[in-house]
């Protein structure tokens, strides 16, 4: 295995999950406010769900989010 290459394929992976789940929580939050499902003071909860092919084990990152 070349190290170098594991390192940067990983690198490009976080940052694709990073800028897609910004994304996804921004337009989520902004059309829950908007269908007034949110006041905008809420502290949410969020998870992010990470496997690997070729294992069962899944791992679950949580942390919260504040809207204000």
């Amino acid at each position: 295995m070349n190290e170098e290459t594991f390192n940067m394929s990983i690198r490009k992976f976080l940052k694709k999950v990073g800028i897609n789940s910004q994304r996804e929580i921004e337009q989520s939050v902004r059309g829950l406010l908007a269908e007034g499902k949110l006041q905008g003071n809420e502290t949410l909860t969020v998870k992010a769900v990470l496997s690997l092919e070729g294992r069962e084990d899944v791992w679950t990152i949580e942390d919260k989010i504040k809207l204000e």
